[in-house]
């Protein structure tokens, strides 16, 4: 990370995954470490890097020290994953862009930030959290304000469903005189990934004959990295006919207790059928791709 100053737009470079400890997460629990001890080391790393490519002692003004000394930020305009719900699956990685305005009073002189998103009412008694991946690049937007980027990394190994609900944002600020971690400025939904699947059948059908519609809802489960019937949920079953674009609801179900789908329609006119689940606390949206049948 170079050393930020207000004068100009900067850019952050500091990987924070090459600091002490990577910048996945941590929680507090007997299994996972306490996050709070991630956020210190993040901030831990930030000066270092600071004091690092700072200027030599003879070279800095009392007045600028002074600056630094009297930290007074606050954050505001915060996104994380341009403000949509963070979907994750059972395997790979999934990456995400953060952003926050830094609103500060008076000059900060040299200064490095980050970023973190975790699961709980505070850092310290947070289940899980990840650090952002880097330091925050940002862009001065008004003598008193910075515009400040950055992404986060969320690994489903490291995830439990417990962690699965509303998140909180939290930003750590240093200067050479003073850090500050500003917590909850932010939120946003971290679910489990849904998937939907839909079988029309007999195919083809005649005309007033009995269509049967199956499927399945499925959930990511995070203890077990695998995908689980997802029972007791409320799906629409929708229809688009041959030639149209547009669906239109059709009726609306409840998924067994393992996950199964299944109820039937009088054929009317080839189209296309497709459940639809809008999601829940826990789980995000999935659209089965639409299954043709034709109706002679």
């Amino acid at each position: 990370m170079r050393i930020h100053a207000t004068v100009a737009a900067v850019t952050g470079a500091l990987a924070l995954s090459a600091l002490a400890v990577p910048a996945v997460a941590q929680a507090a629990d007997e299994t996972r470490p306490s996050f709070g001890a991630t956020v210190s080391d993040t901030t831990a790393g930030l000066k270092a890097d600071l004091k690092a490519d700072a200027p030599a002692p003879a070279a800095r003004s009392g007045a600028s020290v002074e600056a630094a000394a009297a930290l007074d930020v606050t954050v505001s305009g915060v996104s994380v994953n341009n403000n949509k719900d963070v979907v994750v699956g059972t395997t790979g990685t999934y990456t995400v862009p953060l952003t926050y305005t830094l609103n500060h009073t008076g000059d900060l002189g040299a200064y490095g930030t980050a970023a973190m998103i975790y699961h709980g009412t505070s850092i310290d008694d947070a289940t899980w959290g990840f650090a952002s991946d880097d330091a925050a690049a940002c862009t001065e937007v008004s003598s008193t304000a910075l515009k400040c980027s950055t992404t986060v990394t969320f690994l489903p190994d490291e995830l439990l469903n417990e962690d699965a609900g509303t998140w909180r944002v939290g930003v750590v600020v240093v200067t050479e005189g003073d850090e500050v971690t500003l917590e909850n400025v932010g939120t946003r939904k971290v679910l489990r990934t849904s998937k939907v699947t839909v079988d029309a059948a007999p195919e083809p059908v005649k005309k007033g004959a009995t269509i049967t519609i199956t499927g399945k809802l499925t959930r990511a489960d995070w203890d077990t990295n695998r995908y689980v019937g997802y029972g007791s949920q409320s799906v629409v079953l929708q229809y688009r006919a041959k030639g149209s674009s547009t669906y239109g609801n059709v009726k609306g179900i409840k998924s067994t207790s393992t996950g199964a789908l299944k109820t039937t329609v009088k054929a009317s006119a080839s189209g296309h059928y497709r459940f639809v689940f809008n999601g829940s606390p826990t789980g995000g949206k999935a659209t089965a791709t639409g299954d043709y049948i034709g109706v002679q």
